[in-house]
């Protein structure tokens, strides 16, 4: 029986690779051309580094294969491809020769989209039960707080002295500090009011807004994609969500001392995302980018809980308060980051006028 292996594993769902010891491309079934977003022509006798520009997976490793002659494998690994997409696969890597040439034989099975959705509804599970308890935590002591501050306004009424009187209004101020600050835990309360809008028109706002308070000198830099339709959304929401992320990579960038700062906003459509446990057949995606030095692996799973935070000073609920924000239009953010670059993205499901989010 003639048997064509090319055609077996161009049918394949699992990427297959093969690369010689100076990294170069000598195959590629469908499957990896297709996560690589290329052909044939433009892969083969190319290196590895000039189609993914970040990986999880130390080179040292296939380094390591090479020379013990030994076969490995590595759940969850990260690639990020020139288009700044980031994939996860679980890889198997096998040492093999081939006229008397060394060669590494790559299996990637992709693992995001399922993966995703059980991370996104583990996290959510776990967010909302951190926020009710934080919100169980504010009311408990919202109700103390003014009694005190009742009190303290009582008792100055009946001192006589400024000096007296001083440490009363030292009592209410603090009270008032706090109860802002309770507040803020409690989250957004106002109702989200929709119209369907341009997604730029909030964007630009914002960065209006902190150009102002560009004390760093970082650089800016737009890429827009202006053919996505205009979007349901609460403007005022989005602004306040644009906002607390990109103050955050700010105020991440000039604590880091990073050289050369850089933030850029990029827009582009996503089709057929699953948000929420819903499928979208559309959605609007906010990129924010920054080149600060990325958040600790310590951090990740529980940035978007109360009181989290990377940065010297803070509350730690701008970034809670977003998500929630973003949760009311039926989106969602996702975080990629590694040291260098960090990635929010905003997913927000395009939808027709009248449709309910």
């Amino acid at each position: 029986m003639n048997i064509s292996f090319d055609k077996i594993f161009d049918n394949l769902i699992t990427a297959v690779l093969v690369i010689n010891t100076r990294f170069e491309v000598q195959y590629a079934n469908q499957a990896t051309l297709g996560f690589l977003k290329t052909g044939r022509k433009q892969l083969y006798q190319y290196a590895l580094n000039d189609f993914i520009l970040f990986s999880s997976l130390d080179k040292s490793r296939f380094l390591n294969a090479l020379s013990s002659h030994e076969n490995f494998s590595e759940n969850e690994v990260e690639l990020c491809l020139i288009d700044e997409s980031v994939l996860l696969f679980d890889i198997a890597v096998t040492y093999l020769t081939q006229d008397k040439e060394e060669l590494l034989l790559i299996e990637a099975k992709h693992i995001d989209q399922q993966r995703r959705i059980s991370k996104e509804n583990q996290q959510a599970t776990q967010q909302n039960a951190a926020k009710q308890l934080v919100r169980g935590l504010a009311h408990e002591i919202k109700n103390p707080l003014g009694g005190i501050r009742g009190a303290a306004q009582l008792l100055a009424m009946e001192l006589d002295t400024p000096e007296q009187t001083e440490y009363t209004q030292m009592i209410i101020k603090q009270s008032d500090r706090l109860r802002a600050l309770v507040d803020r835990l409690l989250g957004p309360n106002s109702l989200p009011h929709f119209s369907l809008q341009n997604i730029h028109m909030p964007i630009e706002a914002v960065l209006q807004l902190v150009k102002a308070d560009n004390k760093y000198n970082i650089n800016i830099v737009r890429d827009y994609d202006p053919s996505i339709p205009d979007v349901n959304i609460d403007a005022n929401m989005i602004q306040q969500t644009l906002l607390n992320v990109i103050k955050n990579a700010m105020q991440a960038l000039e604590e880091s001392d990073t050289k050369l700062p850089v933030i850029r906003i990029k827009t582009r459509v996503a089709r057929q995302q699953v948000v929420l446990g819903k499928k979208h057949p559309l959605c609007a995606v906010i990129h924010i980018f920054d080149n600060g030095p990325g958040i600790p692996k310590s951090l990740r799973d529980t940035l978007f809980y109360p009181m989290v935070t990377t940065k010297k000073t803070g509350s730690g609920l701008g970034l809670s308060i977003a998500q929630t924000l973003i949760q009311h239009h039926q989106g969602k953010i996702e975080l990629e980051t590694r040291r260098g670059q960090t990635e929010f993205s905003i997913f927000l499901p395009i939808t027709k006028v009248g449709d309910k989010l």
